[in-house]
């Protein structure tokens, strides 16, 4: 087992503000996949590396309680100033972590969801 994640999906009530609000907090461009029943902006993805997206589909709810996904933040102040520009709400951090793993900050998104940002350092201690 490569990675313990393979992909994941953040719930939204609105697919547009939810792609305005991370494109403009990541500065990155989401890409738009539209199924069925489901609307998707997925982030960037390299081969063999782990990805997601933004998901709109009626038994999906945001929400600030349950599991909390970390995504990669280089650049964590810069990245949450963003956020909070973009309307997103700063609720946890950043907090140094211990043994030289980074740092980490809670926000919520434009949907109500709790993310997790994760600061990595030069170089990972394991």
């Amino acid at each position: 087992m490569k990675h313990i994640i393979t992909w994941f999906e953040i719930p939204v009530t609105d697919i547009e503000r939810a792609t305005r609000f991370y494109e403009t907090v990541f500065a990155t461009t989401l890409t738009r996949e539209d199924m069925e029943d489901m609307k998707m902006a997925c982030f960037p993805y390299e081969d063999g590396l782990v990805s997601g997206g933004l998901t709109l589909f009626e038994h999906y709810k945001p929400s600030a309680d349950g599991a909390i996904i970390y995504l990669d933040a280089p650049k964590l102040d810069a990245l949450l100033e963003r956020a909070k520009k973009a309307g997103g709400q700063l609720i946890f951090g950043p907090h140094t972590l211990p043994k030289n793993y980074g740092r980490i900050a809670h926000i919520i998104d434009s949907e109500g969801n709790r993310i997790g940002l994760h600061e990595r350092p030069e170089e990972m201690p394991y």
